[in-house]
């Protein structure tokens, strides 16, 4: 069973690869009409010149998330460690044939990986969008430069549809005509969702319940002002921005709620049957057995539960 799942994440980072860094997937060409003014907007530079360049929201959505899971998963294991409800003897979890692993390392493995496995999905879903739509950027015009004499634009209701109509530089014409929908809009917000339910599930110390909608409404924020920002550079249209926004949503709703479950409980091979009944699958079924760590959550959650009724 992980193997296959290490088989379907293997495929996943491929695919996204060859949309990303390849030509195997050739760019719809989208055609335009002649002095279309929602393509004239100024054209402000690469995206390095960006206020939210590249390297910033890809270090952003990979490095806070691994990096706050990581922190919340060690500090969670090492006050239930502590406690007098820890059971010494469960401190490590069977998760294979010949493999042991700390809950703790069991845990965060298995969040960030849903996580990661998200991020290149989005990255999937974007480029097949852009892919398939050619849409045009809004400052599409002013880079393509078409000789408007040569392309017999005298009426502004001219249609042109042929690639060569573009002087401008190929690569910079390329990248306008892959804006639908808004790759950082859809990153931003499955970061900034994921986090906030993992913040929101996870998190059950007394003190929180103002803390914790302050530091989720915190990330929504942060991916609404990256989609802002798309916009005012006149790098995306508000459809792209909010097609971005839906597809990222719509991922981290399902991996958190139908995968995870809510970062709660365990993953049963068989939830209709009873563990008893499964004495020799209970070794290959990764996340099968209880550990200590998810039965404390579980005993905190319910607590926390009986309080607010």
């Amino acid at each position: 069973m992980l193997y296959f799942q290490l088989v379907i994440m293997a495929g996943t980072i491929m695919l996204a690869y060859y949309f990303e860094y390849t030509d195997t997937f050739t760019v719809h060409v989208q055609g335009f009409f002649c002095y279309d003014t929602s393509y004239t907007k100024p054209y402000l530079g690469p995206e390095e010149s960006s206020a939210v360049p590249p390297i910033l929201l890809y270090a952003v959505v990979a490095g806070l998330p691994t990096l706050l899971i990581t922190i919340t998963e060690t500090v969670l294991f090492l006050v239930q460690y502590t406690s007098k409800e820890f059971d010494r003897s469960e401190k490590i979890v069977a998760t294979g044939d010949c493999c042991y692993l700390n809950p703790l390392v069991r845990r965060t493995f298995r969040f960030l990986g849903v996580y990661a496995f998200g991020l290149f999905t989005v990255d999937i879903f974007v480029n097949a969008g852009q892919v398939v739509t050619g849409n045009l950027a809004p400052y599409f015009l002013t880079v393509c430069k078409p000789n408007y004499t040569a392309l017999g634009c005298q009426q502004a209701l001219r249609y042109i549809s042929h690639q060569e109509a573009c002087t401008g530089n190929q690569d910079d014409v390329l990248r306008a005509r892959k804006t639908f929908p808004s790759k950082e809009a859809a990153l931003s917000i499955y970061a900034a969702l994921y986090l906030a339910m993992y913040v929101t599930c996870t998190v059950q110390a007394k003190g929180t319940r103002l803390a914790k909608p302050v530091m989720s409404l915190g990330f929504m924020c942060l991916a609404f002002l990256t989609g802002l920002n798309r916009v005012a550079e006149y790098r995306n249209h508000w459809s792209d921005v909010i097609a971005g926004f839906i597809i990222g949503m719509a991922i981290a709703t399902f991996l958190v709620v139908c995968v995870v479950h809510n970062f709660k409980g365990k993953l049963l091979l068989n939830e209709d049957s009873p563990a008893e009944s499964q004495p020799n699958t209970a070794m290959l079924n990764m996340g099968h057995l209880d550990s200590p760590l998810e039965k404390y959550i579980a005993s905190q959650n319910h607590i926390a539960f009986a309080e607010v009724t």
